[in-house]
Order: C-alpha cells, then structure tokens, then sequence
C-alpha cells in the first residue's frame, strides 16, 4: 500500500539498513531526503512489510556496503568529500546511479574535454603521479575507464605496477572438540606492506592508517592493516584489481592450553602472501 508524505510514517525514525553486508543506522528523513531517489520512494510510498529484510530485521540492499557512507554523506549534507588517493570513482558513480541521485551521479561523471579537464580532475582528487602521467598521455588516449575500478582483462594505464604483501596472524586448536571449536580459525589482524600510495589505491577505506598516518605517497610501510574479518576479503579485493599470488610463507608454534599434555594443543602461525601485479 503506498503512502504520502503528508500521512503518518509506518517506519520508525530510527532505520538500521544491511548493504552488502555492513550495518548502517540513519534516520528515516535521512533516507527521504531527496525527492523521487530510489530511497525515497522505497521508505515514503511502500510499507515496511514490502522491502527486502536480513534475518536480523534490517532492510537490506545488495549494493557496495563500503561505498554507500558516501551516499549517506550526501543524503545529510548535500556534498560529497572523497579521501586522498580515492580510487573508487567510477564505481560510486554507478552507486549514485542505482540510488537514482542523478545529482551526485553527474558531479562524479569525469571531465573529457579539449583541455584536458579529465587530467585536471585527477589531479585534484587522484595521486600526483598519475595525473602527471595523464598530461603525458594526452587527453586524446584517455577514456572514461581510466578512472573506473579495474579489472584483470581490462587495465587502467594509471594502473601502478609493484607487490602487496598481505600477512595475518592466527590461532586454532587441535583436540578431541575440533569440529565444535568456534576458535577453530581465529584471524588476529592482517596487516599489509607495500607501498603508500599503492595500498591505498587497492584497499580505500579498508585500510586502517592509523598507525602510520603521515607516510609520504612513494614511501613504503609494513604498518597498515585493514578492516576485514576474513582474509579471503583482501584476496578478493586484490584479485578484482589485478593482482596475482607469486609467493607465500607461513611459520607456526605450538603449546598447550594448560600444563596437562592431554588438553588440547593450541597453535599460533604468522603467514605472509606476497602479490604483484606487473
């Protein structure tokens, strides 16, 4: 049954949306904000009863969970601020789109012009270095793909060349409960080493800096890590962006739970996965 703006909301003022798998809570006149967008006809003229819900209640959308924060930003501010080193342009682009915000789906289309506006487009909101390379390119040889997410058939010429190292540290326990043992795989952290302005240009906002914030672009850290929970997140990402395995290491140590050598053994390995992209 649909519903005007003038009735009574049958949704609460408080809304919690599942996008791709992250959480998001905002309000409801967040969400309605801009007039005929898809979320304002989904939240003004259907029922809750006719949208698509997870198993925990939240309405779901099966778009780019990570992206959708910049989608939210514009839905309260009506303005968009993209970090340093945003590489996911194109693909935002097209989340502006489904969302029908043609507003922001036009500020974020690039620039080709005879002047080279595209190169002035990405040197204010790309690396330096690539922009220096579009000057040198020409705008005649560029295209709409060279600011889009690349794939591995289809290169970006902006595309870097140069290794990530993706290592994780891990536990899991080997005893008589082990298929019960919900700590059978327990991921600490996965850190990554490569550099700056690389691992930037792979991971966005998957990437916690914020141990080593200040590093220069050309420089090179092993002190980043990122937000994943499983590390076939980050194998996933560096395969969509062009990345092959070329080697890996692993090394593990052992010891029991307690001093009673017939209580399960815990072990603890640190693995190291190195990738290139050439």
């Amino acid at each position: 049954m649909a519903h005007s703006e003038n009735q009574q909301s049958p949704f609460s003022d408080i809304i919690e949306l599942n996008v791709g798998g992250q959480v998001y809570v905002t309000r409801h006149a967040t969400l309605v904000s801009v007039p005929n967008s898809l979320l304002w006809t989904m939240f003004i003229q259907k029922s809750p009863t006719e949208l698509p819900k997870d198993r925990k209640g939240r309405y779901f959308f099966d778009r780019d969970g990570f992206l959708f924060r910049y989608i939210l930003d514009y839905l309260r501010e009506r303005d968009i601020v993209l970090p340093d080193f945003f590489k996911e342009r194109g693909r935002l682009q097209k989340e502006a789109e489904f969302f029908q915000l043609h507003e922001l789906s036009q500020r974020l289309k690039p620039a080709v012009s005879k002047d080279n506006s595209l190169r002035d487009e990405l040197g204010a909101h790309g690396d330096p270095e690539e922009a220096s390379l579009a000057c040198a390119l020409g705008s005649s040889s560029i295209t709409t793909t060279a600011v889009s997410s690349p794939t591995p058939s289809l290169r970006s010429p902006f595309q870097k060349f140069g290794f990530i190292t993706i290592g994780y540290r891990g536990s899991y326990t080997i005893g008589r409960d082990i298929q019960t043992d919900a700590k059978f795989r327990r991921v600490a952290r996965i850190t990554v080493c490569a550099k700056t302005s690389l691992a930037k240009e792979v991971f966005g906002e998957t990437l916690n800096e914020s141990r080593d914030p200040d590093k220069p672009p050309e420089r090179y850290t092993s002190r980043y890590y990122l937000k994943y929970n499983f590390l076939e997140q980050a194998f996933d990402r560096l395969a969509e962006v062009g990345f092959h395995m070329v080697a890996c290491s692993s090394t593990g140590t052992c010891a029991y739970a307690s001093s009673d050598p017939n209580e399960d053994k815990i072990w603890t390995s640190y693995t190291e996965y190195v990738f290139s992209r050439d």
